[in-house]
């Protein structure tokens, strides 16, 4: 894993009660840590949902592809890389992944395909937010 190919990382650990019967993440859980480590980032970036919210703008998942490579275990320490693209004139993506701590191992690699919806529902990227993309 090289930290310097990510725009953005932060550093999670797995909690007991994430853990299913087997003592492994529950694969919905990952989708938790992805939309933490995706909030994380915007609002660093200076972008606010609940601001968004009020001004009548959603910005909404509308395609989700997780592919999972090993497992995490209660306890273990982790590291989400996170890139932003645009997509098309109005979708853009959230590449994430995810790496096991101390070893960089692979954990899953994602691709979460987004929009933003404004006032009156239809699909428009706000300038704020265009200004991220790559």
């Amino acid at each position: 894993m090289d930290s310097n190919s990510y725009a953005f990382l932060f550093e999670m650990s797995v909690r007991d009660y994430e853990c299913d019967m087997q003592g492994i993440v529950n694969n919905s859980i990952y989708q938790n840590y992805l939309e933490h480590v995706r909030h994380e980032y915007l609002k660093k970036a200076g972008i606010s949902f609940s601001d968004y919210t009020r001004q009548g703008i959603n910005l909404v998942v509308v395609r989700a592809e997780l592919d999972y490579k090993s497992s995490l275990v209660s306890g273990d320490i982790f590291l989400v890389g996170l890139n932003f693209r645009r997509e098309s004139p109005l979708k853009f993506a959230f590449y994430q992944d995810i790496f096991r701590l101390p070893d960089h191992k692979l954990v899953l690699k994602a691709k979460i395909i987004g929009t933003a919806l404004n006032q009156k529902g239809r699909p428009e990227i706000p300038a704020q937010l265009a200004a991220l993309l790559i």
